[in-house]
């Protein structure tokens, strides 16, 4: 029975988060969680939280399950720093052009929606954008970046990260996706240069 009960409150957590990520927090009532999850509303407190809760437990889910991926993608990034970023990206691109999953980015959305999330959801929001530039300044430290290069591509890759979730929310074909993450990467490439001429 144990199995069972697990398996369900993972298969409810997983169509609550794509509730969530779909049409956003503010636009997701506790009913539209009953008919995605199949559970009635009584169940749905007890077993997943309030909507705030959650949320919450949708965001950390989905955190996890990308940053798993982005971590196994810059992995290479202190022999092949260049090759990491792009993976990186590529974690990103795959996932806006699978068919299976919402366009967009659950963790953008969040961000853009902070001015009418509560504050511990928007803490936790903020949080989990700062885990993606904290991910990304290791990997590019380890590729060889000074500090001061590491802390300002980071910024600038979560971003363009983030932006390419809403491009493609936006209509950007996946061409022009695939140009945006080109300049990223060709600055990258010489400033890595760069640093080994220094």
């Amino acid at each position: 029975m144990a199995g069972k009960k697990q398996f369900d409150m993972d298969t409810a957590l997983d169509a609550a988060m794509i509730q969530f990520w779909r049409v956003g927090y503010a636009d997701t009532s506790v009913d539209d969680l009953s008919r995605v999850t199949g559970l009635n509303r009584s169940s749905i407190y007890s077993s997943l939280g309030a909507k705030d809760t959650l949320f919450l437990r949708c965001l950390d889910r989905y955190a996890a399950r990308y940053g798993e991926k982005y971590d196994t993608a810059l992995s290479c990034a202190a022999s092949e720093p260049l090759a990491a970023v792009r993976a990186f990206f590529d974690v990103t691109l795959e996932r806006i052009a699978d068919p299976e999953v919402p366009d967009g980015c659950l963790i953008a959305q969040s961000a853009m929606a902070i001015p009418v999330l509560s504050p511990a959801v928007a803490a936790h929001a903020k949080e989990a954008l700062g885990f993606q530039r904290l991910r990304l300044r290791a990997a590019l430290k380890a590729g060889g970046l000074t500090d001061v290069d590491a802390d300002a591509f980071a910024e600038h890759m979560a971003a363009v990260n983030q932006s390419l979730a809403v491009m493609s929310r936006a209509g950007a074909s996946p061409a022009q996706l695939l140009a945006i993450v080109g300049v990223t990467v060709d600055a990258l490439a010489q400033t890595l240069r760069a640093a080994r001429h220094a």
